[in-house]
């Protein structure tokens, strides 16, 4: 992939994602309310949450919590142009990653016991799942013979069906990057689990507003992640995609309304043995094949 070609799919995806993302969130709103038995906000309303938040006055702990913050978002945007622009896989986790250390470096900064024990937590996620999603890459290129997102669609058939197992072990930690419970630890949307917001309890204002953009943009990154498993040479291969996506989206709002949170411990050693018996095994045998 070129530089243009990367560049053009940052610019796209900035558009397009925090549109898309926010669609999600309205939609992930409305169905937990219909699951606990309440009609639930418009569709809209994310929007309207954040509209009102750059509407704020500018309140912050320090001048550098802002930047971190805005770096995070941009490297957000830029795997995701990446990934979408049928770029480096590898590269894409890689930028995600430094997405999330950004974020991490925002809440450190501020200098409060709150949201250091949220960025404490938030460290914490990210060696969780971290193993599992390079597994994934590493996976991709096996069965492809190339890094390059766009590799997958010269494929003769989905890639779920040669690493069945990594997909497994990407929807094990997918509930860990789309912060659902049980694995909410670093910072939860719901009002009921929390005293105070983790890793966000000194941002506020303009700041908030694009943490919960960033958060839109990794959400349709990482449902695309899923949608590159069902991808393949044939016709059909975006619809097939599409609802795979709607089905995993469906039952991660399932598992986030009925499971409690789980201590780190927990969390930390089921997502390094499904990355190792899910992950490892099935390179395992694709290297033997």
């Amino acid at each position: 992939m070129t530089l243009l070609t990367t560049l053009i799919g940052t610019l796209l995806f900035a558009l397009v994602a925090p549109v898309v993302g926010c669609l999600l969130a309205g939609l992930d709103r409305i169905i937990s309310a219909r699951m606990q038995g309440r009609v639930g906000p418009p569709l809209l309303q994310p929007y309207y949450d954040v509209r009102k938040l750059f509407e704020k006055e500018r309140a912050s702990v320090n001048a550098v919590e802002r930047v971190y913050v805005g770096a995070a978002l941009l490297f957000a945007v830029l795997a995701g142009g990446i990934f979408f622009s049928g770029g480096n896989l590898l590269l894409c986790v890689f930028v995600i990653t430094l997405s999330s250390l950004f974020f991490i470096m925002a809440a450190y900064s501020t200098r409060s016991p709150y949201a250091e024990v949220g960025a404490a937590r938030e460290t914490l996620q990210v060696m969780s799942y971290e193993p599992m999603v390079l597994l994934m890459a590493v996976a991709f290129f096996q069965v492809t013979g190339s890094f390059d997102v766009a590799a997958a669609f010269g494929l003769p058939h989905p890639a779920v069906c040669t690493i069945g197992l990594v997909f497994l072990g990407v929807l094990f930690i997918l509930t860990i990057k789309l912060r659902k419970s049980p694995f909410d630890l670093a910072l939860s949307h719901h009002a009921h689990q929390e005293i105070v917001r983790g890793v966000t309890t000194e941002m506020s204002g303009s700041t908030l507003g694009l943490v919960e953009i960033m958060h839109w943009c990794e959400n349709v990154l990482f449902m695309g992640w899923i949608g590159l498993f069902f991808v393949w040479g044939g016709p059909l291969s975006l619809i097939a995609a599409l609802v795979a996506v709607a089905v995993v989206y469906f039952l991660e709002i399932w598992i986030d309304n009925n499971f409690a949170r789980v201590k780190w411990q927990f969390m930390f050693k089921s997502a390094w043995l499904v990355a190792l018996v899910a992950g490892g095994v099935n390179i395992a045998v694709l290297a033997f094949l």
